[in-house]
């Protein structure tokens, strides 16, 4: 049940270029191609529908028929397979690197929000089908982001020597993180159901791209949900040419290092989530995956080995084996726009951040630019802790404060007089502002010992406000940690709930309903962050 929804303007786990987006802030429109209302998508399919060939279709099936040889889905996946084979089928997407049992539980939001996304869009244009998809980053190599999760209070880390692209690491070595899990995760059926879903993904797969669909699959295969692997041959022939470009002519680093400067003009607080190189793309061998760079003298040098192709061998090993190329942050975007008809990518606020720098980059590979949907976002309370909430008579909102600024807050609306010297600071002000009407008339001396003087009593009050406070807290020190206590439960490691916690926490106690829960409970077009009481 919904208890609170909360702009995220309110909230400081968010940056001011996602508040903003959300917004829709006139000064971000250049950046994006339609906002995300269910109205704009039919301009998105028109413009879709004149940019994705039936070879490109044809190719896709195929692939992800391949893909799927292997595991046993749902028939409405399957049925999602075969339906993409038609003109008037379309995708909405979410991607995201095969963090160990799903990492964060915002991995799970970012699915569900695409389920509901492609349901609403199904309801609204009934002559159109839209296909939930999950894009697997295979070919990410940041292992260290991915090698872990938090159950409960416990930390379980997956340590392996493998380098390279973390699709391919082996999983024969998470036996020992399997033995961790099964003797945290305590008893019973939801306890028993997770035990064995870890070991079908993991232990009985042999990599992690493998395990990570099976896991994927057996969570959300009732919602037709579609899981696709760019790391493939046939796909990735459909991408030579934007390869071409960015391996001769840097299109992507003069479009996006261009539309950087362009967000900086706007608002210096933006943040830049992700910096082009001259050349965004990998080059994958069986010992790595590293960078494709380029120099006058040795050619193009692939980082950190011996290999390195002059421009003709470079563009005959393009055409041979596009699979050994790997796109990175910035080109990935693109490469899913070109093998899927895809409408939509479904995002976390770093993700939107960096999706807005690459318009001017789609424009000049005249790919049609998706539309960029903020995740659901939400804070899952338990009925105990909302009693807890209510038993302590804070606002949920106030939760979502710094743990000093709520200590502040609390301690001010318990005490019996209040901790705010603001009149008596605005009585002085007017008294040396007196003084200053006599200053005037004297020399730049004495105005000056004026200000001093003014400055000094003004700290005075400043420190004995602080002191005042600080007594206070020491008078309600029961109570603040009270409240402390409950928010460090909410907000683990002084962090959102859904960037820290595992799915497999509630679980535990909600089982089968979870998912479905959520699912009924999100709405992909509603940008508020929800607090939702299970």
């Amino acid at each position: 049940m919904i208890v609170s929804q909360i702009p995220f303007e309110q909230i400081h786990f968010f940056s001011s270029l996602i508040s903003d987006y959300v917004l829709e802030k006139e000064q971000l429109r250049s950046f994006y191609n339609h906002f995300p209302n269910a109205s704009n998508f039919k301009k998105q399919i028109e413009e879709k529908q004149n940019n994705f060939t039936d070879e490109a279709r044809i190719r896709l099936v195929q692939s992800l028929k391949e893909q799927y040889s292997e595991i046993k889905t749902s028939p409405k996946v399957l049925e999602n397979i075969e339906l993409l084979s038609q003109k008037n089928t379309f995708t909405i997407t979410t991607g995201h690197q095969l963090s160990l049992f799903t990492g964060h539980l915002y991995f799970v939001y970012k699915i569900i929000s695409t389920i509901n996304t492609a349901k609403i869009l199904s309801e609204k244009y009934p002559d159109f089908k839209f296909i939930p998809i999950y894009w697997m980053a295979t070919e990410d190599h940041d292992f260290e982001e991915i090698n872990h999760f938090h159950l409960q209070n416990k930390s379980l880390y997956w340590n392996s020597s493998e380098k390279g692209m973390t699709g391919a690491f082996k999983t024969n070595s998470l036996d020992s993180v399997f033995d961790v899990f099964k003797k945290s995760i305590g008893l019973g059926k939801n306890a028993d159901f997770l035990i064995d879903l870890f070991q079908k993904s993991y232990l009985e797969h042999n990599n992690l791209a493998d395990a990570t669909r099976f896991l994927v699959n057996a969570l959300f295969e009732q919602y037709g949900v579609v899981i696709v692997d760019g790391n493939h041959r046939e796909l990735k022939k459909s991408f030579i040419p934007y390869i071409k470009n960015d391996l001769l002519e840097n299109i992507a680093y003069q479009e996006v290092t261009k539309t950087i400067s362009e967000i900086q003009d706007i608002n210096k607080t933006y943040p830049v989530q992700v910096n082009p190189r001259e050349i965004n793309l990998f080059y994958l061998t069986d010992n790595g995956r590293n960078r494709i760079v380029y120099s006058e003298k040795k050619g193009f040098e692939i980082h950190q080995t011996d290999i390195s192709f002059s421009k003709s061998e470079i563009l005959e090993e393009l055409e041979k084996y596009p699979e050994r190329f790997s796109p990175n942050v910035i080109m990935r975007p693109l490469y899913q726009e070109v093998i899927l008809p895809n409408l939509a990518y479904i995002g976390g606020g770093g993700e939107i951040a960096y999706w807005l720098e690459l318009k001017r980059f789609f424009e000049a590979e005249k790919v049609p630019f998706p539309i960029l949907m903020l995740r659901n976002s939400a804070l899952l309370v338990s009925e105990r802790q909302y009693d807890k909430i209510k038993k302590l008579e804070i606002s949920i909102t106030d939760l979502f404060l710094k743990t000093d600024d709520l200590k502040n807050r609390k301690v001010k609306e318990l005490s019996d007089f209040p901790i705010d010297f603001t009149q008596q600071k605005n009585a002085l002000k007017k008294q040396f502002s007196d003084l200053y009407l006599i200053a005037e008339k004297t020399d730049i001396t004495f105005k000056n010992a004026v200000k001093a003087q003014e400055t000094k009593q003004l700290k005075g009050l400043d420190k004995l406000e602080k002191r005042l406070l600080k007594a206070q807290k020491r008078k309600f020190t029961d109570e603040l940690q009270r409240i402390i206590f409950l928010q460090s439960e909410l907000f683990p490691n002084n962090s959102l709930q859904e960037r820290f916690s595992n799915f497999s926490h509630f679980y535990l106690t909600q089982g089968a309903d979870f998912i479905p829960n959520l699912v009924d409970i999100f709405n992909p077009f509603s940008f508020q962050f929800l607090v939702i009481k299970y």
